[in-house]
Order: structure tokens, then sequence, then C-alpha cells
């Protein structure tokens, strides 16, 4: 599988609603599996999320800045989706814990010293499944203890397009591993 990513220019704010079938498409002009990754203050309001058990608290989602990430991956069963999130998940831990920046990664969250960094979903639409992942670079105004790239000392967009290439790579990879094994009895 081919995945186009692409670092959006200037500051993208992020309410919930960017995450709709087609906002990859139309951001980058990228058909098919695609991710985008900007950077920009996050505030989701209560009504936009879909998580519905989050929703049913009452809970939202707020940074002065995060850097974000969007993936449409067309055809896509949301079980598959679920575990392309986590995989998104362990590749972000991996890439901090090789910059001197160890986490903690409960389910689809990371977390550096006991404070929250991450917020993600995959979800269904239309025609495809898609993910965000959202890591705090500014946790100012976020409605929990919450770290950020900024104090890790790392570049927000340095950060996204490290991570998008190894889940391109990543997910090449095994499209290859499909390719090379014999059916089995």
């Amino acid at each position: 599988m081919m995945l186009s990513i692409r670092i959006l220019d200037g500051i993208v704010p992020y309410t919930g609603l960017e995450l709709h079938s087609g906002w990859v498409r139309e951001r980058t002009g990228f058909e098919g599996d695609a991710a985008a990754g900007f950077v920009g203050p996050c505030h989701v309001p209560t009504e936009n999320l879909v998580d519905l058990d989050d929703a049913r608290a009452g809970e939202f989602i707020r940074a002065a800045s995060m850097a974000h990430v969007i993936v449409e991956h067309p055809g896509c069963a949301l079980d598959a989706a679920v575990l392309r999130q986590r995989m998104l998940v362990v590749l972000l831990g991996e890439l901090l814990a090789g910059a001197g920046r160890p986490t903690r990664r409960d389910g689809d969250d990371l977390y550096y010293e006991e404070r929250k960094l991450t917020v993600s979903i995959a979800a269904p639409s239309s025609g495809a499944s898609l993910i965000h992942l959202g890591i705090n670079v500014d946790p100012q105004g976020a409605p929990v203890p919450a770290a950020g790239l900024r104090e890790m000392g790392l570049d927000a967009r340095a950060v996204l397009q490290d991570l998008l290439a190894r889940y391109a790579r990543e997910l090449e990879s095994a499209a290859h591993a499909t390719t090379k094994v014999r059916m089995v009895s």
C-alpha cells in the first residue's frame, strides 16, 4: 500500500469537524490512502466528539497548540483502522524514545512523565476509515494534566514528518509481507 503524505503549511485549527471523508483530499489533492499533518490550536467541544463515551460524559479536548495527523484509508474496515491507529501511536512512542523522551502507552494514548501527551480516535465515514492523532505541542488549556513537544525540546513539524514517513514505510512493508507467503492448509 502506498500512503501519500503531506505536512500542511501555516496554522490549521482543529475542532473535530475536520475529521470527515475527503478532508485530506481537499487539503492535499491526494486520492486514496493519504495523510495530512498540521500544527494548530485544538478545541473540540463535546458536540464534536466522535467518542460516544466521552461525549456522554460531557468531555472536550483543548490545547493551545497540537501537532495533528488526519489519515484517510478508503475501504478499510474500522477494526483494521483501530489497529492502524494504535500502530501510529506506537511509532510515535518509538520516535520519542529514540529522541531520549520515553513515553508510556495506554491503549491509544501516550503519556510523558505521567501527563497525557496525545489524543486519538479511529472512526468510520462514508467509504473510508479515518484516524486523528493529536500530539500536544503547548498543552495550555487542556482539561487534564498534559505534556507537550515544546517542553521536550522537539519541533512539531519535524516530528510529524518523521512519524508519517515511518507510518508510510510500515504500511508498505505490511502490504509487501502479504505478497510473499504461500497458502497453507
